[in-house]
This record gives structure tokens, C-alpha cells and sequence, in this order.
């Protein structure tokens, strides 16, 4: 007999998953049966906040989604705010739960675990399913996958009744193929009528324009366009002439885009956390761009002159046929750009280009490396200004939802998902402590992941934030770990520097393996 849980990993599987992360129980057991046959390789995170954050990670290196599998119940619910931040960044992630059994659901007797309405609680985040018998598997597995393939990308939630996950279970018929339409043709021939009459165009890229970087740079040539990115577009034409790798919330910015007279957004859903981070108001006006999205309630949220339903890399390919060489000013209007978005950020905060330059340190000593950022100060530096030498491999939680302790789950589902690349986790020593059991995991699985640890004995940008609000600074100082013995605790290789560059830059060249190095802010 083989059951709903063994056909389940042999869905996963056909479907390209490679790894699941998660931590069994007893109300999974019959769920884990299946991984023995080696079809899926599964890694234990020590939390299930972990668990999804390393499928988080693990998605955006690979751009497939990635699965966490957990319990009903405290597992579900640990696992909801990485499911949240997954959802405001747009990474597709595979939620599979247990859930209790299918007579004792909504009725309140108080088996372990129990919820009153799991799947009504997740549906508020995203769509969710139960499936209730074991002809309902293939199905659903079908619409999970058809969800994260189509659409705006983000968490989707299985649960499987206990009862059902050891029910006899016939082979699971070939996976129904996705389709993602394309653009319409009137759309983009409206949109290069646009383009073509312009002189001084501008784009706007965000995170839907991840793995299309030829596309972006190719149409950017074409129309002689600076290219301003959002964080979750950096990496994409590192040191190109055209790449604007600041924050539309920079006035530099701001007025590069205001002197714009045609602005093509791609992929950006134009979130505050990227284009008005300190909430003063002035965004440009863009009524009048042309906008790319794959969600079409992104599209309806802003107005624009020409609105395609697309995925960002499609349309370009469209567009890449309808518009003309241009020739202009583009790349000097994209340095003057540069030079004035970096010049302001002593102005908005006096030590930030010191964690700008530890930032580049670490892209000098290990080029090519992944680097997976928490919410820190030289982080919120750098998703300011920094230009990364690797396509996506910039990332982080400082934008968007915003959750603490993203940073050590994600990094190592980056590192299962890039064998043998070396992969940053730069965390405050405030976030490594909502997420410290994690670094054993980096050990467990011998995986290349250093942990920079920002040591600055609390929750600084909270207190200067306070102190500018002229607020009382309370609850801001958390006393940190010794870091030292924790690392020594984790079996990981420790050093310490100051917030000094080059010094940084020469601990990162000692060591290939998982270790821990901290920063002794002043």
C-alpha cells in the first residue's frame, strides 16, 4: 500500500522540488514516510519560523518555490510571518501542513493542536486547502502549484487532515503543465508608441524583473534609459553605465524621475518601503507611465498611460521588437543620478556611509557571493545605495513586512540552493537573537554561510529613531550574546573586527566554511 503521504513527496518531486524544510512531529509522521525513498532531501531548521524562511530563501536563489512542511497547529503559526514576508516580496512558497482530523475539525474538543478554523486563519493570507481524501491530492497539488507559477508570487498553504495522510493512495497522474500568458499585443504596441516618442526615459525595476537581467539591460540600452532598482532588483547590470542602484526615496532620485518624460515600471508594485521609506510625501507623479505587472490588482492600485497584465520578462521580450535605438544622455543623466543619491546619505544619517563601505568590503573579498541581509543598520545603508555584483544576490527583510530574524533561515535556504557559493547572513545582534538556534543548521549541513553580526549592544536604529521623534528611548537596549562562546557553543569558527573595511574584508578571505564574525560597533 502506498499512502497520501508517500504519494506526496512523490508529487513533490514530479513537480521539481528538490528540498523541504521542516520539523517533524506526530502529527506529520505519515507525511514524512515518503522522504525516505530520497526523492526530496529534507534539512531541519530549529524553529518553523526557520523552516519557511529558509524556503524563502531558497526560492528567491533558485526563482522555484520553495516548501516547508510543519505541524498543525504551533507549527502552522510559527510559520506565518515568514508566509507574511514572503507575501510582500513576492516569493513563491509551499506551505504543508498537518491539521487534526477530519471529524474533530471546527468542533472545539481540544485535541493537541487544535485551532478552532486553521484554514480560515491562513486564508486571510493566502489561499489555502484541505484535503480531505486521497483522490483530492493530485488536485491540489495541481492549484498549488498553478498559484505560484501564475500571478503575483507568494505563500500557498496545504493542510492534510491526519486521518487522511495514511490513506491507500493511487499513483498520482503527470502534473498539469502551467501556462503564464502573454502580454497583449495592442498593450505593448501602445506602450513602444510611448517609448519611441520620448527622449528622456526612465525605468523603474523591481523584483519581477529578477532573471530577465539580459531583457532589462538590453531594453534599457535600446532606449538609452537609466535604470533606477528597488531593492529586490539589485545585482541586475552591476557597474553598467545606465544603473541607478538607489532608492527611489532619495531626492537624487526623485529627480531623475521627475525630469523623466516617460517612466516604464517593471515588476515594482511602488510600495512605500521602496519609494517614500521616511513617509515625507513628494513621490513623483507616474500617472502617466507605462506599467508592467503580473498582478492585476497591482495595476489597478496606481494609475498609468498604458497598463500590461505581464510577466516583467515577457513583456520586455515584446517590447525589446517595438521600440527604436536611442541615442542620448542616458548614461550621464544615470551618474549624476549616482553621485548625488550616495551624496546624501551622511545627510539623512552621519555614520552611513562607514556601514556602506563594510557593506562593499564584503562584496570585494568574496565576489559573487549571495549576500542575505536582517533588518540592521548597514543593511537600511545599504538598500539605500549599493550596487551588488551578482544578480539577486542581494536580499533581505528591511523592506516590505519587514520581520526581524529573517536573515539566518534565509541565508541558508540560499546556501542548499547555490552549492559551493559563498552566501552572507549580515544581522544586528538584536535580530540574531530572534533567530540564534538557526546557525547550528549552517553546521548540520556544512554549508558556506558566514554570519556578520553587527554588534552595536541593541536596537540602534530604533533608539535614533526615538531620539528623533524626541521620544524617551525605551526597550532599546537589549543586553547582546557573548559571541564568543555562542559561536563556540555552534562549533563555528569566530572572529572579531572592528568597523573597519579592510579588516573585515581579510576575516571574510580566512575561512570557506560556516562561521560566525563579529562587528564591534563603536
Amino acid at each position: 500500500m502506498t499512502t497520501v503521504g508517500e504519494r506526496l513527496i512523490e508529487g513533490l518531486a514530479a513537480r521539481g522540488v528538490e528540498v523541504v524544510f521542516g520539523i517533524p512531529g506526530v502529527h506529520t509522521i505519515e507525511l514524512y514516510r515518503g522522504l525516505a525513498t530520497g526523492l526530496v532531501r529534507h534539512v531541519t531548521p530549529r524553529h518553523e519560523q526557520g523552516a519557511a524562511f529558509m524556503a524563502d530563501g531558497y526560492a528567491r536563489v533558485t526563482g522555484k518555490p520553495g516548501v516547508a512542511l510543519v505541524i498543525t497547529g504551533p507549527g502552522l503559526t510559527n510559520a506565518l510571518t515568514a508566509m507574511a514576508q514572503a507575501r510582500a516580496d513576492s516569493v513563491p512558497m509551499l506551505v504543508i501542513s498537518g491539521v487534526n482530523k477530519r471529524a474533530s475539525l471546527g468542533r472545539g474538543f481540544g485535541h493537541l493542536h487544535e485551532l478552532p478554523d486553521q484554514a480560515a486563519m491562513v486564508r486571510a493570507l493566502c489561499p489555502t486547502e484541505t484535503v480531505m481524501d486521497a483522490a483530492g491530492l493530485a488536485g491540489a497539488l495541481d492549484r498549488a502549484f498553478a498559484a505560484l507559477a501564475t500571478g503575483r508570487p507568494g505563500p500557498v498553504h496545504i493542510e492534510i487532515p491526519t486521518d487522511v495522510m495514511g490513506l491507500p493512495c493511487e499513483a498520482l497522474p503527470e502534473p498539469v503543465a502551467v501556462v503564464r500568458p502573454g502580454p497583449e499585443q495592442a498593450a505593448l504596441a501602445q506602450a513602444a508608441d510611448r517609448l519611441n516618442r520620448a527622449e528622456r526615459v526612465v525605468i523603474l525595476a523591481g523584483g519581477g524583473t529578477r532573471r530577465h537581467e539580459a531583457a532589462l539591460q538590453a531594453l534599457a540600452e535600446a532606449l538609452d534609459a537609466p535604470v533606477v532598482q528597488t531593492v529586490n532588483a539589485r545585482g541586475a547590470m552591476h557597474g553598467h553605465p545606465l544603473v541607478v542602484p538607489a532608492s527611489p526615496s532619495l531626492a537624487a532620485v526623485r529627480g531623475l524621475i521627475a525630469a523623466a518624460d516617460q517612466v516604464l515600471a517593471l515588476g515594482t508594485e511602488l510600495g512605500p518601503t521602496d519609494y517614500d521609506m521616511y513617509a515625507v510625501g513628494g513621490v513623483p507623479d507616474l500617472s502617466g507611465m507605462v506599467r508592467v505587472d503580473v498582478c492585476a490588482d497591482q495595476l489597478a492600485r496606481h494609475p498609468a498611460a498604458v497598463a500590461i497584465h505581464a510577466d516583467a520578462g515577457a513583456a520586455m521580450a515584446g517590447l525589446l521588437a517595438l521600440v527604436r535605438q536611442k541615442t542620448g544622455d542616458g548614461a550621464a543623466r544615470a551618474e549624476a543620478a549616482r553621485q548625488a543619491a550616495r551624496a546624501e546619505l551622511p545627510g539623512l544619517y552621519e555614520p552611513m556611509p562607514g556601514q556602506l563601505a563594510m557593506v562593499e568590503a564584503i562584496r570585494a573579498a568574496l565576489p559573487g557571493a549571495l549576500i542575505v541581509g536582517d533588518s540592521t543598520q548597514p543593511v537600511y545603508a545599504a538598500n539605500l545605495y549599493y550596487d551588488h555584483d551578482r544578480p539577486g544576490g542581494w536580499f533581505n527583510a528591511a523592506t516590505g513586512y519587514g520581520a526581524l530574524g529573517y536573515g539566518p533561515g534565509a541565508a541558508i535556504g540560499a546556501a542548499v540552493a547555490a552549492p559551493g557559493v559563498p552566501v552572507v547572513c549580515l544581522i544586528g545582534d538584536g535580530g540574531l537573537q530572534f533567530s540564534a538556534a538557526e546557525l547550528r543548521v549552517a553546521v548540520d549541513e556544512n554549508l558556506p554561510v558566514t554570519f556578520i553580526v553587527w554588534n552595536n549592544a541593541g536596537y540602534r536604529e530604533i533608539a535614533e529613531a526615538m531620539r528623533g521623534a524626541q521620544t524617551p528611548i525605551i526597550g532599546c537596549t537589549p543586553s547582546p550574546l557573548k559571541l564568543e562562546p555562542f559561536a563556540a557553543a555552534c562549533d563555528l569558527p569566530y572572529m572579531r573586527v572592528g568597523e573597519d573595511p579592510e579588516a573585515l574584508a581579510a576575516a571574510l578571505r580566512s575561512g570557506h566554511g560556516p562561521g560566525l564574525i563579529e562587528v564591534q560597533v563603536r
